[in-house]
Parts: structure tokens; C-alpha cells; sequence
């Protein structure tokens, strides 16, 4: 008998190829980190956060605006990243997203909505506002998403950001990514009261809490929250709970966590949790997910190579995209 669920087949399909995509090339990146290939001494991973970046990503829609924390190279795959030109930009290559100067934590494409990756807890939260501002001004019916881990939940900027947000009716998404962990320390130690919620309602931003390693639930409560704030009922709030398999930095053997913690949230994983569901509901088979498996993994391959080809920038490429060219020829 079928699994039942609301989400539609091509969706399910989508969700569980997206994870997978996403899946392979962290696990790829972290490799090549590992390595000395990549550039920059850090890198922060999204392994076992991919359903809640593959359902919102999912939900939105082509055009609509967002920006992301350090931790975002799923959520940009989610929304149409390129992998060749991602990892040519994670090795500080000239054929990358920037031209190799962004790096892992500074990703951007405004060709598909993507304002910027900010290193910086909390600081893209008040540009996806200048999205959601720009979609209402113009009319574009856009929804514009903030990307951001539990870490930023109390920081100030989120509740100036959540105000204005609710006070100006603007189409913004506030996606939490809880990983239950900014850096080393435990969400429930950094905050006296877990109801978050209700704490972005008391600005009047609708809210819902979703199961952050269940894919599907989490496209139906992105979607239904987008299409809110896209018909002008004003910004939401979306707290999806999941876990981050490695540590804080790829190199971060996460001592302050417990093993069997990891292992229990490991036990959830949501690319094997989907699979299942969708080889009961015969949607696929065995053969289907190895060869959707072996693609994948060819696409990944593919792009580390096209890295380790790819140019690096040349030093004359130092001030570049640094001014902006007048009319006249002149920088300023």
C-alpha cells in the first residue's frame, strides 16, 4: 500500500534527489577541505540539516529573494545552485560565484535571488528585510527568506528585523535552521525559554514550529507560509528542528555533545527516512535510488574536477567589483 502523504510524487521525488544533492557535495567539500583543496580555514557543513533547507527551498518559488548564514551551501543547491561553479568558489577559483573571493561563507547570486551568505550571526536577517521591501514596493509578489541558525534567536537585530518586518506588512520568511547548537553550546543553555514561536507572534509574525529531519512536513509548513506572507498577510516565522552531523567546523570533533545524542539524531536521518517512505510507497525502487545515487555522484565528481582546473584569479583581479564604474569612466 502507498505511504500516504499530502505532498505531491514530483515533489517527494524532488525533495529526495535535492537531499541527496546536497548530501554528496558536503561530504565531497568536506573532503577536499580535509585535503588542502579548498580555500579559507574553515568550513561549516549542513550534513543531516538537508531537509529543512531542501523543504523550504522547495516551497519557494523562481525570483523569490534570500540571503543565508555561514552554514548555507544546501540551501543555495536547494535553490538552483550550480555544483561546478559552488565548488570552484569554495576553491578561491575565478570560474566561482565570486570569482573565488566569496569563499564558503560569502556565496551570492542575485541571478537567482541569493542576496549573500553572511558570516556575521544574524547579520543577513535585516537584508532579506530589503528584499521583502523591494517585492512590496514594486509589486513583484515575491517572498523574500532569511536563512539563519538557532544561534541568532537571540540576538537583537532577528527581533528589530521581526518588528519592522510585521509593521510595514512586509512578505518575509524567518527560517530557523536549529541545529540545536551555536557553535559548542546547547540551545536550551543559551536561552531561559524555548517557546520561539510565540516570541515572534508577540511582534505579529505568524509562526510554526516543524520536524526539522522530516522533509515533506517541512515543504507543506514552508508552503503554507509563504503563500500567507505572498498574499500579503505580512512576514512568518518558521522554526525547523534538526541536527548537524559534524561538528561546528569540519574539523570540530564536537567533544560538548554526547555520542549517544549524535547517534540517536544520526538514527533520524532524513535522506534514509524519505527513501524508505518512498520505496513502501513504491514511488521508488532499489534499482531507481542506486542509480539516482550513482548520478548524483557523478555530478559531484564532476564539479571537484572542474575546481581543480579552473584558474585561479589573477592578482590584477584584486580591486574588482570593489567600485562601481560611472557613466562618465571614473570609479567611485
Amino acid at each position: 500500500m502507498e505511504n500516504v502523504s499530502t505532498v505531491p510524487r514530483s515533489v517527494r521525488l524532488q525533495l529526495l534527489e535535492t537531499m541527496l544533492r546536497i548530501r554528496e557535495f558536503e561530504e565531497a567539500t568536506g573532503e577536499m577541505f580535509l585535503r588542502g583543496l579548498t580555500a579559507g580555514s574553515m568550513l561549516h557543513l549542513s550534513v543531516g540539516e538537508e531537509a529543512a533547507v531542501a523543504g523550504i527551498g522547495l516551497a519557494m518559488k523562481a525570483g523569490d529573494y534570500f540571503t543565508t548564514h555561514h552554514r548555507g551551501h544546501g540551501i543555495f543547491i536547494a535553490r538552483g545552485g550550480k555544483l561546478d561553479r559552488m565548488m570552484a568558489e569554495l576553491f578561491g577559483r575565478a570560474s566561482g560565484y565570486c570569482a573565488g573571493k566569496g569563499g564558503s561563507m560569502h556565496i551570492a547570486d542575485i541571478g537567482v535571488g541569493h542576496m549573500g551568505a553572511n558570516a556575521i550571526v544574524g547579520a543577513n536577517i535585516p537584508i532579506a528585510l530589503g528584499g521583502g521591501f523591494t517585492s512590496k514596493y514594486l509589486e513583484e509578489g515575491k517572498v523574500s527568506v532569511a536563512f539563519f541558525g538557532d544561534g541568532a534567536l537571540n540576538q537583537g537585530i532577528l527581533y528589530e528585523s521581526m518588528n519592522m518586518a510585521a509593521l510595514w506588512d512586509l512578505p518575509v520568511l524567518f527560517a530557523v535552521i536549529n541545529n540545536q547548537y551555536g557553535m559548542g553550546t546547547r540551545i536550551d543553555r543559551a536561552s531561559a525559554c524555548l517557546e520561539f514561536v510565540k516570541r515572534a507572534e508577540s511582534f505579529g509574525v505568524r509562526g510554526a514550529e516543524v520536524d526539522g529531519m522530516d522533509a515533506e512536513e517541512v515543504w507543506r509548513i514552508a508552503s503554507e507560509l509563504l503563500r500567507h506572507s505572498r498574499r500579503g498577510g505580512g512576514p512568518t516565522f518558521l522554526m525547523a528542528n534538526t541536527y548537524r552531523f559534524y561538528g561546528h567546523g569540519r574539523k570540530d570533533p564536537s567533544p560538548y555533545r554526547d555520542k549517544s545524542e549524535e547517534q540517536e539524531w544520526r538514527s533520524r536521518d532524513p535522506i534514509r527516512t524519505l527513501e524508505q517512505r518512498l520505496l513502501e510507497a513504491g514511488i521508488v525502487s532499489g534499482d531507481g535510488f542506486r542509480e539516482l545515487t550513482e548520478r548524483v555522484n557523478g555530478e559531484v565528481e564532476a564539479a571537484v574536477e572542474y575546481a581543480k582546473a579552473a584558474p585561479l584569479p589573477e592578482a590584477s583581479d584584486l580591486y574588482r567589483d570593489v567600485y562601481v564604474d560611472t557613466q562618465d569612466g571614473e570609479s567611485s
